[in-house]
């Protein structure tokens, strides 16, 4: 990513939905590390230069009951990068510069190294003004990460663990697993670490936040406080700290830590409490935090090595602005997961609705994430479709239709949207999700197996949209924000190529039969729509709106992907075209209703130009409003194309669309690749 983008919010820990920390603000050491909720997750770094302490992250003081007369100058922040695995920071202060920066190995080839609830933060020294500098370096995580509010009671401890790695920890006493439940929350069990190798010059302490002040005062590591009494976290706060001394330094000087997270259960599923995959072998945390240690350097090189080729495919395919985009969608979208492993060792991969409802394994959600998944990782797609199937073949789901989720986060435990009411259900929308996202997961991996061991349940739900999806009825599709529709164009378009996804698992199962009429059908329906929809220069919101209406046709961009061919190529052209005309300052709005958008759905139009300018033209004005919108959160997805303000939702899994221009159709070559 550019020096000269600047994000609305900086991705610096990106594990999970729960170990999740931010900086919302241009600059580091403007603001206290946030969680991506925004409350308050304090991590502190200070150089001190030639007995000069100079701060780099974070603020020193937690308490806000007075000015911050404690708080060091800062160092001046020269730039910073987001990379899809690793923010970079570069610092320079009294002839040092400072490079730090974070990386969370989220590498979707090696779901061990994805598992593991750690990110590494690396800080390199060195001079820049040709003499040498005596230098220290601190670094801290405070309890605030452990913690759903600061009236929490909060212990700790530390252990050394194997390579002599010194491995600090915080939790709560009461450590309540798997209990709250909710959108707008924090982990308030298991355990923060923060875990240091065994550096010459290195000292680690456990204790009050005031000892940031000593250390900028007068460059002593801080006391150690073990053997104080449990305390709410709020309360004179606790944090886990590392000193470097590093001496005299002129040439490059690098130290790393590790921040981790030790969940202890991660999802309730149907009842039954599981563990994180890179757990399934029986491995103990203290024994991963090891092995990451012992991997930090090849680690390390991967990712460099996956940044670069992420960047140039997506500078090739869409521009240095797109490429932008990818960067900052990459660690959102995987970190708004959870990967977990089944009963019999299996993948489950839980999205939360971030700041929407908190419900988990949402399918309307997983949908326009699985884009990023297909390129990199369709294992992952099924992953996420796996709970759904589980849950609609079992007899508390009482609809012939596909659930749209399976409760709420951390709980799989059933449904919870709506209420189960059935005027609140999404059928046409999420029928026709599965039947895709089935579909495409098999035509990528050129191997039906997955949708022949759920086939009852994707048969039932194209029987269902073949009966009710060429004009929908009142309903809600995945744009719930908007409310009911009838006669949606655009959700008719889903069940076409539903169907059109349908019959193409049909002829891979050798089902020709069948396969043959659902493809009839669909080429029949495509017909029937381009009649109901069509109003001169484009398409209309509802088959019975007025000629002026239109909206995004987003559904279309499977008919291409999936190689359906069911609908004619210069609806899409026509319709890019169109969009192009209405764009706003910060893009062009989901429909004639509403001045907002739905970034995700605004790039997988985008998607459907025929010219590589015209993708640009649409893209443009969403990398705008991420660099100048007021709204200081991670990637919104929802958001006002006049002003950029967010409406709602922030860091959310959907910012995994924004991948879906390097797919490639099906049968042109392995996704993601050139043609």
């Amino acid at each position: 990513m550019g020096d000269s983008f600047r994000p609305p919010s900086v991705p610096l820990i990106a594990v999970d939905p729960y170990f999740s920390v931010w900086s919302a603000a241009d600059r580091l050491y403007d603001d206290h590390t946030r969680h991506w909720t925004n409350r308050r997750h304090s991590m502190t770094g200070m150089l001190r230069i030639d007995g000069k302490t100079r701060r780099f992250m974070g603020k020193l003081e937690l308490s806000g009951d007075g000015p911050n007369v404690d708080e060091p100058e800062p160092m001046e922040q020269k730039s910073v990068k987001v990379d899809p695995l690793s923010t970079i920071y570069r610092f320079e202060s009294e002839g040092v510069e400072l490079t730090a920066k974070f990386t969370t190995p989220l590498l979707l080839d090696d779901l061990d190294a994805l598992s593991r609830p750690v990110t590494y933060m690396t800080f390199d020294v060195r001079s820049v003004d040709g003499g040498p500098h005596e230098v220290k370096l601190y670094v801290d995580v405070s309890a605030e990460l452990c913690v759903h509010s600061p009236d929490q009671i909060v212990g700790w401890s530390r252990a050394t663990l194997d390579g002599g790695i010194a491995a600090m920890r915080i939790g709560t006493e009461e450590q309540p697993i798997l209990q709250r439940v909710g959108d707008d929350t924090r982990i308030d069990w298991g355990y923060a670490y923060l875990a240091v190798p065994p550096y010459a010059g290195a000292t680690t302490a456990l204790g009050s936040y005031r000892a940031r002040s000593r250390f900028a005062k007068i460059g002593a590591p801080p006391p150690e406080d073990e053997a104080s009494p449990p305390r709410p976290a709020g309360e004179d706060t606790p944090v886990m700290s590392a000193v470097f001394d590093l001496g005299l330094v002129k040439e490059t000087v690098s130290r790393y830590v590790m921040a981790a997270y030790d969940d202890i259960r991660s999802i309730e599923y149907f009842g039954k409490p599981l563990q994180a995959y890179w757990r399934r072998n029986g491995t103990t945390f203290e024994r991963m935090l090891a092995s990451a240690a012992a991997d930090y350097a090849a680690l390390s090189a991967r990712c460099e090595a996956f940044d670069r080729q992420l960047i140039e495919e997506g500078i090739r395919a869409g521009g240095e602005r797109y490429a932008d985009v990818l960067s900052l969608s990459y660690r959102q979208a995987v970190a708004a997961h959870k990967l977990v492993a089944g009963e019999e060792g299996e993948a489950l991969f839980f999205s939360k609705e971030n700041f929407s409802n908190g419900c988990i394994a949402t399918v309307d959600v997983s949908y326009p994430s699985a884009p990023l998944f297909l390129k990199y990782c369709p294992e992952l797609v099924k992953g996420m479709l796996r709970p759904i199937f589980r849950y609609a073949a079992g007899e508390t789901w009482p609809f012939e239709f596909a659930p749209h989720d399976v409760g709420c986060y951390p709980k799989a435990n059933g449904q919870v949207y709506g209420d189960n009411k059935l005027e609140y259900q999404m059928p046409i929308e999420e029928c026709g999700n599965m039947l895709v996202l089935s579909a495409a997961v098999c035509l990528y991996e050129d191997d039906a197996s997955f949708a022949a061991s759920h086939w009852p349940l994707l048969s039932r739900w194209a029987a269902y949209v073949l009966e009710r999806g060429m004009d929908p009825d009142n309903q809600l599709c995945t744009d719930d924000f908007a409310g009911h529709l009838a006669h949606n164009a655009n959700l008719s378009v889903k069940a076409i190529v539903g169907l059109g996804a349908y019959s193409l698992l049909c002829g891979m199962l050798g089902k020709q039969e069948e396969s043959d009429k659902y493809n009839e059908a669909a080429k029949a329906m495509a017909a029937e729509w381009v009649r109901m929809a069509w109003a001169e220069d484009h398409t209309k919101l509802t088959f019975d709106g007025a000629p002026e209406s239109w909206s995004f046709k987003y559904n279309l961009v499977w008919d291409r992907l999936l190689n359906l061919r069911l609908f004619p190529a210069e609806i899409a052209e026509t319709e890019v075209r169109f969009y192009l005309e209405r764009q706003n300052r910060f893009g062009t709005p989901l429909d004639s209703r509403e001045s907002y958008t739905k970034a995700d759905w605004l790039v997988w139009c985008a998607s459907m130009a025929d010219t590589k300018e015209r993708f640009e033209r649409m893209i443009r004005p969403l990398w705008d409003m991420l660099n100048e919108s007021q709204s200081r959160v991670p990637f919104t997805d929802w958001y006002d194309t006049h002003t950029g303000k967010q409406m709602n939702f922030q860091n959310r899994s959907v910012v995994g669309g924004m991948f879906l221009p390097l797919l490639t159709p099906v049968g042109s070559g392995f996704a993601g690749e050139e043609t």
